[in-house]
């Protein structure tokens, strides 16, 4: 990768850790306007959308949210936010996970239509979260929940194992799944990852 990919990447770190967890810390209960639990699932998919339309084309823009020390640790059972179980939330984190790979493999294909795979991979966050922030506070990668689990340690890093594990079984069971059902499953067109 060269220097303009580097930095590309790093500019579109920046807005996701920026929007997607500056509206969770600053944005999500700010007295009297908080934008809540839709604003803040808009903001991380948003981030996404935006960043994949103007940086896909020079790096593909793989985001790695690995520096979002600022958001909270997911967590099961006490730490849930709704207090959900391990298994609720092993099983969350495996099917978010899954459905986002297997959104994301079938917008990049090189038959999808061209043009709209930053859109769907960022609308697919967007519900992701909606769906698992009171769950889980949202992972579906492995990256992003190692950032906070270290900044908060204790019980964090002792739950951080779900994380990577539940996400790494998602992703395998979203390719294949897409593997099996698409014809050409390897049709990615260059530039359209997200």
């Amino acid at each position: 990768m060269n220097g303009k990919k580097y930095a590309a990447e790093a500019i579109g770190t920046f807005w996701l850790t920026f929007a997607g967890c500056g509206s969770a810390v600053i944005a999500s209960a700010f007295p009297q306007v908080g934008i809540g639990l839709v604003g803040v699932s808009l903001a991380f998919g948003l981030s996404v959308v935006t960043m994949a339309y103007a940086i896909g084309h020079i790096s593909g823009c793989h985001l790695n949210p690995a520096v979002t020390v600022g958001l909270a640790a997911n967590g099961y059972d006490a730490h849930s936010p709704g207090k959900y179980s391990l298994v609720a939330c092993f099983i969350m984190e495996v099917t978010m996970t899954m459905m986002f790979l297997f959104i994301i493999m079938g917008a990049t294909h090189g038959k999808a239509p061209a043009g709209f795979a930053p859109l769907a991979i960022g609308l697919t966050l967007v519900m992701i979260h909606l769906v698992s922030i009171p769950v889980t506070n949202t992972s579906v990668n492995p990256a992003r929940s190692t950032g906070p689990a270290l900044f908060v340690g204790g019980w964090a890093l002792a739950q951080l194992w779900l994380f990577w594990v539940a996400p790494l079984i998602g992703g395998v069971l979203g390719g294949a799944l897409y593997r099996w059902l698409s014809d050409e499953p390897t049709g990615v067109v260059e530039g359209q990852r997200a």
